[in-house]
């Protein structure tokens, strides 16, 4: 089997995008295009410099579609803002691809109904980043189909694994339930059982929620995901948002490759972000479930070997509070139309607080953001019905 090809960082993607942005598609000759070269020959659009530019820019189509969720992508209310500014932003629209830069970057605003300037400023950046990963995921998808060789049928979609429809025979590290273990819970929807300025408490593991607009996962403070095989909720939401192929196999570790990312942009990697700090990624293979956004709360500060973490209720009222204004400006800037968050019971496994007391020090600072702004619908889920009956009790008496 040949060596599979090798992936360019997501780094070198965002310099020559934001160079290719400048130029347009006609003038990719003229650009730094190296690690789209590479990326490109990864997912087997290309094979060398005689059809290098038709792979970059067909590379380039598949990315924006998948930011539209695999769809077509449409100027219009009905395609991810996210899609259409890049669309726009790189001439990839029909008979766009030879607009001037101005011109284009003019649209890519007009999605978000803002100047060009504020969009340069903040919108662009985060386009362009995003489309750089889902180059990445494109490219990856290729390698997987390289490595694998010649099959027969479909096996490349990417699709989140249940584990209620495992084979009876579990690829590695995916265990079987055995005889009389209780079927998996179904999954929640909130819905009208969790109305506008309220706290509604569901007894669910995190990961099986549905049609909220926001999972806040509870991390570390050097925002570093626990194992996939882990019980804890960032395992689980890792496990869950993973893209994988048809047999189950991991080929896009979503959250912990975009969290890598923010941590490598900000110059954070191996250094301890600041208690009660907020970071926003993609949902994954979660956006399945209608869930658009995971917030990572970094509440745990590791402890001696870091078999222990400290946690305060103090850091968990700043996280909520983080969380809340993190949603307020992706719903300004990506124009997102978010309106429901859901929270698992932080700090209560290794970071050592007592249940009640995070109940109480979470409920109160849900409270707060509930009387500053009331349009949020906020669920509380826990896979503990003891939990629960204290969240509930707790929820009360406020």
């Amino acid at each position: 089997m040949c060596p599979m090809h090798p992936l360019p960082a997501h780094e070198s993607l965002v310099e020559e995008l934001r160079e290719v942005r400048r130029r347009g598609l006609p003038g990719l000759r003229h650009c730094p295009r190296e690690a789209l070269r590479e990326a490109a020959e990864a997912a087997g659009l290309c094979g060398g410099e005689q059809d290098e530019q038709s792979g970059i820019e067909e590379l380039l189509g598949a990315a924006v579609r998948r930011l539209a969720g695999g769809h077509p992508v449409r100027d219009d209310d009905s395609s991810d803002p996210l899609a259409r500014a890049a669309a726009h932003s790189f001439g990839i629209f029909p008979a766009r691809r030879g607009v001037p830069g101005t011109d284009r970057r003019k649209a890519a605003a007009g999605v978000y109904g803002v100047t060009t300037e504020r969009f340069r400023k903040s919108q662009e950046r985060q386009v362009i980043a995003e489309l750089a990963a889902a180059v990445l995921a494109v490219a990856r998808e290729g390698r997987v189909r390289e490595a694998a060789g010649p099959v027969t049928g479909d096996p490349w979609t990417l699709v989140p694994r249940e584990p209620a429809t495992l084979p009876p025979t579990a690829p590695p590290g995916r265990a079987i339930p055995a005889a009389g273990v209780p079927a998996r819970p179904p999954v929640v929807r909130p819905g009208a059982a969790a109305p506008a300025g309220r706290i509604t408490v569901r007894t669910c593991p995190i990961e099986l929620v549905r049609d909220v607009d926001i999972l806040v996962s509870s991390e570390n403070t050097f925002l570093e995901m626990s194992k996939t095989f882990r019980s804890t909720v960032s395992g689980a939401l890792r496990r869950a948002a993973a893209l994988r192929d048809a047999s189950g196999e991991i080929v896009d570790d979503v959250l912990a490759r975009e969290l890598g990312v923010w941590l490598r942009t900000h110059e954070r990697p191996g250094v301890p972000v600041r208690p009660g700090t907020v970071v926003a990624t993609s949902s994954g293979a979660l956006a399945a479930q209608g869930v658009r956004r995971i917030h990572h709360a970094a509440i745990a500060a590791p402890v001696g070997n870091g078999e222990r973490y400290h946690v305060t209720p103090a850091v968990l009222a700043e996280a909520v509070r983080a969380s809340f204004e993190l949603a307020r400006q992706e719903a300004e800037f990506l124009a997102l139309p978010m309106s429901s968050i859901c929270f698992p019971l932080m700090g209560t496994g290794r970071g050592g607080l007592s249940v009640p007391t995070a109940a109480r020090a979470l409920l109160g600072a849900l409270g707060q953001e509930l009387r500053r702004d009331p349009s949020w619908s906020v669920l509380m889920v826990t896979p503990d019905e003891g939990h629960a009956r204290l969240l509930m009790a707790a929820s009360s008496a406020r």
